[in-house]
Formats: structure tokens, C-alpha cells, sequence
């Protein structure tokens, strides 16, 4: 597969656009089975903690709910990228 430019600018439109929703949200509640994965995934890990609380309140509880509150730059880095990377994809010559 060739990346030509409309790829290019259409990466760049979606990057644009996240950076814009993590720019106007505070924070991101992850629904129960979200929560559930991620859990399951950080215990494969081996950043994990080995706290035996975590698993018995995550197999217990009626509904864990995780918050995710993405740092401050992100949502400008990412503006960053997906307007350079669309920039890029106007100066790319044209597909004959």
C-alpha cells in the first residue's frame, strides 16, 4: 500500500480533530467493561502493582468505572502533528 496525499491529509484531518476533543475534555470516564479490560491488562504487565485489594474490589464491585485524565499537551501535540502532517500532504505532489 502507497501513502499518497489524500492518506497523508486524512491522517492529518483525524489527528487535527482528536487534539481538538482532548483540548476540550477534562477527563474521560471509561465505561465497566473498559475498566475491566484495562485492569486485566495492567495485571498482565509488569508495571502492575501486586496489590491483592485491587482484584478483589474489581471482582466484587457493581460497576468500577475508571477516570483517565490525559495530560494538558497532548491534546496540543497532537494539533501540532495532524497540521503538519495535512501541511505536508498539500506540498506532496499529485497522483497522475
Amino acid at each position: 500500500m502507497e501513502w499518497d496525499r489524500n492518506r497523508y491529509f486524512a491522517l492529518g484531518v483525524i489527528l487535527f480533530f482528536i487534539g481538538i476533543q482532548f483540548r476540550m475534555v477534562e477527563s474521560f470516564v471509561l465505561s465497566e467493561q473498559s475498566t475491566r479490560a484495562l485492569h486485566r491488562f495492567a495485571k498482565q504487565s509488569q508495571i502492575s502493582s501486586n496489590n491483592g485489594m485491587n482484584d478483589i474490589l474489581l471482582s466484587v464491585a457493581p460497576s468500577p468505572k475508571k477516570t483517565i485524565q490525559p495530560p494538558p499537551w497532548l491534546g496540543w501535540a497532537l494539533l501540532t502533528a495532524g497540521g503538519v502532517i495535512s501541511l505536508h500532504a498539500l506540498a506532496l505532489p499529485k497522483r497522475s
